[in-house]
This record gives C-alpha cells, sequence and structure tokens, in this order.
C-alpha cells in the first residue's frame, strides 16, 4: 500500500519520539495506527522500570511491573511498524521545515518532534536508600499511600511540601512523623501551626542509614546511634525535568523547568510537541499515556493539514488512482455477476 513518506524525502521522518517511557509509547501506537512513519529514540531511562508494581494502572487489578508495560507499550507499537532505535540525542536544531537530531550514534531529520524526556525523582542522599526505590522508598502519595495503610510512615523533608505530605498520609495511616536529616525546617507559619494542630512529630536528628531487608525498611539509623522503627519512607526533595533540548530549541519553560504546552500538547515552538512527566501535568503513569495520545493526534492533524496545504495529499492520489484499486466490485444480486462502479 502507498503511504505518505513513500513520496517525500525518505532521509525526513515524519514523526519522531524522543522517549521510549509511558508518554512516548503511547504516542507511538496511535502514530503508527496513524499510517505515520514514525521512529522513537529511546536512551532506556524511563523511570517506569523503578515500578515493581503498578497497582492504579487501568485494566490491571492485581498490578503490573512498570518494566513490562513499558515492554507491552514497545511490542505493540512494533505491531504498527513504528520503528526504533537505542540512542541518546546530544544536540538538536530546527530548520524551516525539519528538526535536526544529533545523537551518540547517528544523525536524524524529522517533520515533526515529540520531547517525552520525562522526569527523574532526586531520592534522599541516605545510605541504603537507592536499595528501597520502588519496593518501600516512595516519592508519590497519590499512586503510593493505598499501599502503605496503617503502617508506620515516615516524610524526608524540612519545607513545607514535606508538612502537606504528612498531612496528606493521615488517610493511610495514624503514624506518620516528618523527618528534617539534621536540615534546618524552611516551613512557613503556616505550616507550622498544622503541625502543632495535628500533633504530627519531629525528628530533627541526621539520618547515618536505612536498616532494610530485602528491600523493606525497618528502621532510620541516626548519627548518635539510636534508630527508629519504621515501615515506609516518602520524600520530597525534588525533580529534574529532563528538558534541556526544549531549552535548546527555544521553547517557553515553567518557573519549575517543565515544558509548557496548550492542551494539544503542542509547545511554543512550532511543530514540536511535548508529552508526559517533562510538562506540568500531575506525574502520573495513565496521564502520561493520555497525554501521548493527545499529541499523536494533534501531530497526525497537524501532518493531514500540511498535507492539504502543499497538495501532498493531491500526489497520493493520484499515486493510489494509478497502482491500487479505489473503486469497490459490485455484485448483481439477479446474475451474480461482478462489476466495478463508475
Amino acid at each position: 500500500m502507498i503511504r505518505h513518506q513513500d513520496l517525500d524525502d525518505p532521509k525526513t521522518r515524519e514523526v519522531i519520539v524522543i522517549g521510549g517511557g509511558i508518554a512516548g509509547l503511547s504516542a507511538a501506537i496511535y502514530l503508527g495506527r496513524a499510517q505515520r512513519d514514525t521512529l522513537v529514540i529511546d536512551s532506556g531511562h524511563s523511570m517506569a522500570k523503578w515500578e515493581p508494581t503498578v497497582e492504579n494502572y487501568l485494566g490491571f487489578a492485581d498490578g503490573v511491573a512498570g518494566e513490562q508495560l513499558l515492554k507491552n507499550g514497545r511490542r505493540q507499537a512494533k505491531r504498527h511498524e513504528v520503528v526504533f532505535a537505542n540512542d541518546e540525542i546530544k544536540s538538536v536544531s530546527s530548520g524551516k521545515s525539519h528538526f535536526v537530531l544529533k545523537g551518540k550514534n547517528k544523525t536524524y531529520r524529522t517533520k515533526r518532534l515529540l520531547l517525552a524526556t520525562g522526569i527523574f525523582h532526586l531520592p534522599p542522599e541516605i545510605p541504603g536508600v537507592k536499595e528501597c526505590l520502588g519496593h518501600s522508598m516512595f516519592f508519590c502519595k497519590d499512586c503510593d499511600g493505598y499501599r502503605v495503610r496503617g503502617k508506620r510512615i515516615a516524610i524526608i523533608g524540612a519545607n513545607n511540601e514535606a508538612i502537606e505530605y504528612a498531612l496528606g498520609m493521615l488517610h493511610y495511616s495514624a503514624c506518620v512523623i516528618v523527618a528534617t536529616n539534621g536540615k534546618k525546617p524552611r516551613w512557613d507559619k503556616r505550616h507550622a501551626e498544622w503541625l502543632a494542630e495535628y500533633e504530627i512529630p519531629i525528628e530533627r536528628r541526621p539520618i547515618r542509614d536505612v536498616e532494610h531487608r530485602r528491600r523493606k525498611i525497618r528502621a532510620l539509623d541516626f548519627a548518635d546511634g539510636s534508630c527508629l522503627k519504621i515501615d515506609y519512607l516518602f520524600t520530597t526533595r525534588g525533580d529534574i525535568f529532563h528538558n534541556r533540548l526544549a531549552k535548546k530549541l527555544g521553547a517557553k519553560l515553567d518557573s519549575e523547568g517543565e515544558i509548557t504546552v496548550d492542551q494539544c500538547m503542542r509547545t511554543s515552538v512550532p511543530r514540536l510537541y511535548a508529552a508526559g512527566c517533562v510538562t506540568p501535568a500531575n506525574c502520573q503513569m495513565i496521564i502520561a499515556a493520555g497525554q501521548g495520545a493527545a499529541a499523536a493526534q494533534a501531530i497526525n492533524r497537524d501532518l493531514f493539514e500540511e498535507s492539504l496545504a502543499t497538495h501532498s495529499l493531491q500526489r497520493f492520489r493520484e499515486a493510489q488512482l494509478a497502482d491500487e484499486k479505489t473503486i469497490p466490485e459490485c455484485t448483481d444480486k439477479v446474475s451474480g455477476r461482478r462489476s466495478r462502479r463508475k
């Protein structure tokens, strides 16, 4: 079957997606089904790999491993002829009608570019924490509050957000403590009053180590030799948004460093889109998947409108008329003979 890319420059893709996480894969599936020539460039750093069990993704009542979700998504995209490249883009530039991407392995050109480069949650700089990521050390109360119901919970942080996390966790457990890890509290007067009102204890001593067994936290060990027995940790240290390529292209960012987008996932740069946790959306896998789908639909519509404006759809149709059957056969119900409608 003739496709749009058959009539265009074979060295220039219709769409390139940077990022093979949930948002990028969702976009790739929609673009592949729309018959768009799509390449996903993945450096393999999706934070979905940190999740041993995702319990709030629609359709998986018993939970699903984040890595399995990625494998499923990639396999689904490949069914629709989406191409994947394992590469890391080091620089990007914009021309009049295309983008040029220079990776570690090769150079790419594309008409439309979708940044699904994601985010990195900063874990506390405490020995023993990294081994527990996704198992008993979490970043998101919306994702993981449900799984810690009735347990002993410590919130690592010394700012307003840490206090709000602690207050929010009261819905799931009565045993919640804020641990500043020796840092001077930076919460304001209003948050201090909430701490007193709701009688949430504060632990100010520096944490020397996190005691754990088989990735399950058992206690916080303090520098003075004492310990505090807990079951789960949450942190509010902060995030790093992978916005370097967006900044290079001049895309607008918000005060946090997230890529600003409209409801169609368009950035402030023509033909450049962004989706997933690198945007101001709530960083949830299912939201990232929805954003990827929305971006793909907008990109497909954009390419379609361009094909009308540049008359490339006309050239595409002329090729169809010359090389393919374009009129369905008609069968006479009386004689059974087949004919073609004119």
